[in-house]
């Protein structure tokens, strides 16, 4: 009887598994073959992984997520596909990064990504990264790329403790916020830089009530000499970058 039920539980994980891979292998040749979707974001696609970043933070079809500082929505298009017609995305921006002539520039690229409702399952969310008017724990994902050094370097050195706090608020129990950013050595100074310290990072999210779940190495660059400015034209694109995700 033991030997049967063994057996049982190989077969389920296998079955698992199976279509573990089979949906990452779905999300990427969707990526790929979407004939509204942006060639500059599929070129990117090599150098982001995203396919493989949903697979890791278990993101599925029918969920809710959320894109935090979506910009003009790459991330929001990729999340768009991945959870499906029975899931929802909230594409969040704040009010200030969409004012001014960059801001416009931004909201004109939303508005071109989402014309004609080709993203149906997209709600826009402009709110401010602590206050985003979303009812507590009603969101199964977040993600937040390259966009957590900001917080770090603000003026404001709660900003990023805040917005930890945020995000346990709406994420469901067992939720999950997947971060992304330029790695940095802590002895440099990370703040000019535009870069973060994935151990600092990690200290703030658990003292905002968040833990560790896993980190990945599939964006990581070991050529990366995180000397220079992420915009630096001899890195953009291929800085050495750390993948969280932790959970509520």
């Amino acid at each position: 009887m033991k030997t049967l039920f063994k057996t049982f539980i190989a077969v389920l994980l296998l079955i698992a598994a199976t279509v573990q891979a089979l949906t990452l292998a779905e999300l990427n040749a969707a990526l790929s073959n979407s004939a509204g979707r942006a060639a500059e974001d599929k070129a990117r696609d090599a150098g982001r992984m995203p396919a493989e970043v949903v697979n890791f933070l278990g993101i599925e079809e029918g969920m809710t997520v959320i894109d935090l500082v979506a910009a003009a929505g790459y991330y929001t298009e990729v999340l768009s596909l991945a959870v499906g017609s029975s899931g929802k995305v909230y594409m969040q921006n704040s009010p200030a990064s969409l004012s001014g002539d960059r801001g416009a520039r931004t909201a004109a690229a939303i508005d071109s990504r989402l014309a004609n409702n080709r993203l149906a399952n997209v709600e826009r969310l402009t709110r401010d990264l602590g206050d985003l008017g979303l009812a507590p724990n009603s969101v199964d994902a977040a993600v937040i790329a390259l966009e957590i050094h900001e917080l770090l370097r603000s003026a404001d050195p709660d900003a990023a403790a805040i917005f930890f706090a945020a995000i346990r608020t709406v994420l469901k129990p067992g939720g999950v916020l997947g971060v992304i950013d330029h790695s940095g050595d802590p002895a440099s100074d990370l703040s000019a830089l535009h870069r973060a310290s994935e151990n600092q990072v990690i200290r703030v999210a658990e003292a905002a009530g968040l833990s560790l779940a896993g980190t990945s190495n599939i964006l990581r660059n070991p050529q990366d000499p995180r000397t220079t400015n992420p915009f630096d034209g001899s890195i953009r694109g291929k800085t050495d970058r750390f993948l969280l995700k932790l959970q509520k």
